[in-house]
């Protein structure tokens, strides 16, 4: 990495994701960069929702404001380049529809009561190559779960984004082929909850803009193969106390964890049909989300248990964690960690107890009888009506992604789908 740079990037987590911003030169870098609020009402399809929460439709769609300290920027990996995530004001004041702030809320929440929240993020993607005028999966006859080299990996795509990473200064702690092909899981290192949430954010777009260099396609979406297992995005997190103490553990307890840990399983338990409006926002997602799918499908909790929602590694100690396994990569980071956080804070709140742990074995055999809603648009109402959670969140934050999500199900729900052409096109 050299230490001069010509120009700065500045990017920020929208509504959808997507990773919205502007060059700027560095001469100029420390004015921030200004965008229109209009950007709230968008969809995948560049259309505007009218009267969205955040766009001010009827003010005219005015500028707000992407700010940033000089020190806050970091390597890229591109050359020559800086990379800021940006701080989302308007007129002053934290903007109410930014995920960034919402978790930068759930951070101070946590805080108030004495903890600091750390998280750990692991993103699976699947590898597509060109197919004519579209894509196919990349072929890797010779792959296999936890592989790594050229069997797994024939196009070298795997090793340009570790060193991508390296240049970016973007901790992977780990990365395997997975259970399906040609699909990996990207481990990166735990941190403090803001900074992993950008590590993840910024690594979602590093992955797939070096995939392109390459002529292929990284995509995180939850479920682009009917016939293979989804791509999950997995909130490992844990808190500690001022005195630097793990408090997810309680060496005193009989299985290791606090009465903190049980509560926050608890009120994630409580709220996990809401939670998956925030955590598996698309419409692919509930595809992804099926009984006996390993996939945070069940409201349920387990020890090791890769069939529970919530999962409890076995490692106690200052290794101790959680980790919820509703999300795919069609969520917002930052909306899905603060959604997590404040989840687990709520239970705490009303100490909610968790129940027994998942004894099933997540296949034939289940304990848990509630699964997440049926359709993103049952997700929305469910989320709307968890009145506690929406407030935890921010109430405009909420809006405006009902509000552009209730849009992306009209239109889905009015497409006739390829699945419908073979279905019936040759018989009705």
């Amino acid at each position: 990495m050299t230490s001069s740079f010509d120009r700065v990037r500045v990017l920020w987590p929208d509504h959808l994701g997507l990773a919205r911003g502007k060059y700027v030169p560095a001469s100029l870098a420390d004015r921030g960069t200004h965008h229109c609020t209009g950007t709230w009402a968008l969809g995948y399809d560049r259309v505007m929702t009218p009267e969205t929460t955040g766009s001010h439709w009827s003010e005219g769609l005015p500028d707000f404001d992407a700010v940033y300290d000089m020190s806050d920027l970091r390597p890229g990996w591109e050359a020559n380049t800086r990379v800021v995530v940006a701080r989302l004001e308007h007129h002053g004041d934290s903007l109410s529809v930014s995920p960034r702030a919402a978790l930068e809320r759930a951070v101070a929440d946590w805080r108030a009561l004495g903890y600091e929240p750390f998280v750990g993020i692991e993103l699976e993607a699947y590898v597509f190559v060109p197919d004519g005028d579209g894509w196919k999966p990349m072929e890797t006859p010779g792959a296999f779960v936890y592989g790594t080299g050229s069997a797994v990996d024939p196009h070298g795509l795997i090793d340009a984004i570790w060193l991508a990473c390296v240049e970016a200064e973007i901790p992977l702690e780990s990365v395997n082929s997975e259970y399906d092909t040609p699909q990996f899981e990207f481990t990166l290192r735990y941190s403090d909850a803001l900074r992993a949430a950008d590590d993840a954010f910024l690594f979602k777009v590093l992955a797939r803009e070096v995939a392109q260099r390459l002529g292929l396609m990284l995509t995180f979406m939850g479920k682009p193969l009917s016939d293979r297992g989804g791509s999950g995005l997995h909130v490992n997190f844990s808190f500690c106390s001022p005195d630097g103490e793990n408090v997810i553990n309680d060496e005193k307890a009989k299985d290791g964890l606090s009465a903190l840990a049980k509560h926050s399983i608890g009120g994630l338990l409580e709220h996990h049909r809401a939670l998956a409006g925030i955590c598996a926002p698309t419409v692919n997602a509930y595809k992804r989300l099926r009984p006996a799918s390993l996939s945070g499908y069940w409201a349920n909790w387990g020890y090791d248990h890769r069939g529970a929602t919530i999962r409890v590694p076995g490692e106690r100690g200052a290794p101790a964690r959680l980790e919820h396994r509703l999300s795919d990569g069609g969520a917002v980071v930052h909306s899905a960690v603060a959604a997590v956080l404040q989840a687990a804070r709520l239970g705490l709140a009303s100490e909610v107890d968790p129940g027994k742990p998942e004894g099933g074995n997540g296949f034939d055999t289940i304990d848990a009888t509630v699964g997440v809603p049926a359709t993103l648009a049952e997700a929305l109402d469910v989320l709307e009506s968890d009145r506690e959670l929406v407030e935890a969140l921010g109430a405009d934050l909420v809006a405006q992604h009902l509000a552009v999500k209730r849009a992306e199900w009209e239109r889905f729900s009015a497409a006739t789908t390829d699945w419908e052409l073979r279905e019936y096109l040759p018989f009705l």
